[in-house]
């Protein structure tokens, strides 16, 4: 990657610097926002490591020079006004000299959207199921509240059967009903996870370390 190459328009801001916008590779979490010079462009191309121009050091500033939490440099993107840099990273450890995953407090951690909303929804209720929360008074047990209290074997057994619908639909031609049997797979996949302690995301790690 060379500026020149990305025509970056550095002059485009009296002060000479581009923001740079930081975001995790995997995550795609947006970890903080910098500045950078030609100066600290180069050298981040160069080292590997995200460098900023710090406005109120005046000078350049490799991120995690101190703290030792470098934010390595996967890729960087050039926005259709050739004025602001989208710099993917791996980063090391928090961003954030406050100690988060990122400079907006929160923590950067891979969101896979209504899935994860459904991972808390059943992690919920297998905290009914074990006691940590309450049920409201005259509230049934919800049916993946009662099926965690049936035990990892009766977890298992369903998404075997799910497993065995989904092959049998998709032998057919009904699209509608081949989707509804992957969705209630999916779903019992999720309870097992939970029943056995983990969640999607540490699925993802395995797949990632054989990628």
């Amino acid at each position: 990657m060379e500026s020149k190459i990305m025509n970056i328009d550095f002059n485009k801001n009296n002060d000479g610097l581009v923001p740079a916008i930081v975001q995790d590779a995997i995550t795609k979490n947006v970890l903080m926002l910098g500045y950078m010079n030609q100066e600290a462009y180069n050298k981040t191309v160069d080292s590997r490591k995200v460098t900023f121009f710090s406005r109120t050091k005046k000078r350049l500033w490799t991120k995690g020079e101190e703290s030792g939490n470098f934010l390595n440099l996967v890729d960087i993107k050039l926005d259709c006004d050739n004025d602001t840099l989208l710099v993917m990273v791996d980063p090391v450890g928090p961003t954030c000299h406050k100690g988060t995953g990122t400079c907006w407090g929160e923590e950067n951690s891979t969101s896979f959207g209504f899935i994860s909303e459904l991972e808390n929804i059943i992690q919920n209720r297998k905290e009914q199921a074990e006691g940590k929360m309450e049920i409201p008074e005259g509230v049934k047990p919800s049916y993946v509240s009662s099926l965690f209290k049936s035990g990892i074997n009766k977890v298992a057994q369903k998404v075997g059967e799910e497993a065995v619908e989904v092959v049998i639909e998709a032998k057919d031609n009904n699209d509608q009903l081949f989707k509804d049997e992957s969705a209630d797979l999916l779903f019992h996949y999720l309870i097992l996870l939970q029943a056995k302690g983990f969640k999607l995301q540490d699925i993802v790690k395995v797949l990632q370390s054989r990628h």
